[in-house]
């Protein structure tokens, strides 16, 4: 494609993603007008493609106007030799946790690599024939989503393999806020790799910049890393992801409730994953106060989530006002707090595979619920630590 047929249809994007985007609410609120993800800003990247063998870590998010990134560079002559698929696919319909095979794309035919199950970090083997890395995931803001960890480990394999990376940034939809306890070294794991809160309030490309930064892989002053930033984004906006990024994020509320609930997935509670509402209703059978009801079912995306088939008695949080999540911004421990308070047996509340410890990222989390400190008492214990980081942070914000 020439330039001058570059830029007309950068500007069509441009113009088609305005429309698209902008969403107002019943009181005529409008939203996302004019914030553009990076992968719209054609003009500053493809330079750096031309004449290279690619390979891109995508997902379903990863669209220009309404055309996937594969398709989009394929059509302006791009060399994508491989895909990279993270955590629920290059499709997005894997259950969490799912394992993910190699495969073949049927539309394009282009190899598609899993970087979820036991290759979760590019290979050299991989990477040899590839010139360039073109990362593009839609995160959410919680440490234990795990394109972060995706984002490290392929920054990692770059730069052990002498490889350029591209990051094409997002605007985070919990971006307007940071809390939550820093992790620990003996809690790491592919759901918390870095020492940040829960709630990091910062961009996939932000957090690419403080782990090159900080040193948090080998040699990271060597690695050649550009991030493309996003048009008109700053971290109070309030942004609505066009696509989800998950199966089990289906819309706005449950990924603003996502941090906060997701907790429950260290113990023996239903979050809805199974259901219409993952992430907006939580419950059990034993449950003896309760406003709603909910029977976990297999589904696509969910195949055998937690308590199937059973109806459990719970709680919703449907219908919680999105204006109230982001004026009161913070790590909500009230629904972990009150099911530990409605679950009979104590004892067996916790998962015994201690899961609770790596989502929040230390090995006291559970002694203080048991113990029975309140939210204020066991948020005062992490206090220090967060101030810290969130002066670190601010070394690294691309955004206001």
């Amino acid at each position: 494609m020439s330039v001058t047929g570059l830029l007309i249809f950068f500007a069509f994007c441009q113009h088609k993603v305005s429309d698209s985007l902008n969403r107002s609410t019943q009181s005529g609120e409008i939203f996302n007008q004019n914030i553009l993800p990076a992968d719209y800003n054609l003009n500053e990247y493809l330079p750096h493609l031309k004449n290279k063998r690619v390979g891109v870590v995508v997902h379903p998010c990863s669209v220009v106007k309404d055309k996937f990134l594969v398709d989009t560079l394929l059509v302006l002559g791009v060399n994508v030799q491989t895909i990279f698929a993270p955590e629920h696919g290059f499709r997005g319909i894997a259950d969490a946790g799912e394992l993910i095979n190699n495969e073949v794309d049927s539309k394009t035919g282009i190899k598609i690599i899993s970087l979820y199950g036991k290759n979760k970090k590019p290979t050299g083997e991989q990477l040899k024939d590839l010139d360039v890395i073109l990362f593009d995931l839609q995160d959410v803001g919680a440490r234990f989503y795990t394109y972060l960890s995706s984002l490290h480990y392929v920054m990692e394999a770059c730069n052990e393999n002498n490889k350029k990376l591209i990051v094409l940034d997002r605007p985070n939809p919990n971006g307007h806020f940071v809390d939550g306890p820093v992790l620990e070294d003996d809690c790491k794991s592919f759901i918390g790799i870095h020492p940040i809160p829960v709630v990091h309030g910062m961009t996939l490309g932000e957090l690419a910049l403080m782990i090159k930064g900080e040193g948090w892989i080998k040699n990271s002053s060597a690695l050649d890393l550009q991030i493309i930033h996003c048009n008109n984004y700053k971290h109070s906006s309030r942004y609505i992801l066009p696509v989800k990024p998950s199966p089990n994020l289906p819309n706005e509320i449950s990924i603003l409730l996502y941090p906060s609930i997701c907790l429950l997935e260290g113990t023996c509670i239903s979050l809805g994953r199974g259901t219409e509402s993952p992430f907006q209703i939580y419950g059990h059978p034993s449950f003896v106060n309760y406003d709603t009801t909910f029977t976990p079912l297999s589904i696509p995306g969910a195949k055998t989530p937690p308590l199937l088939n059973q109806m459990c008695k719970g709680y919703s949080l449907r219908n919680a006002s999105i204006d109230s999540l982001r004026k009161n911004p913070g790590l909500n421990l009230a629904h972990i707090l009150n099911s530990y308070k409605e679950y009979k047996g104590k004892e067996d509340f916790f998962l015994k595979n201690n899961f609770i410890d790596l989502l929040i990222g230390n090995k006291f989390f559970k002694e203080q619920i048991q113990s029975g400190m309140n939210e204020f008492q066991i948020k005062e214990s992490w206090k220090e630590k967060l101030n810290q980081f969130k002066i670190l942070r601010k070394k690294y914000l691309l955004y206001d």
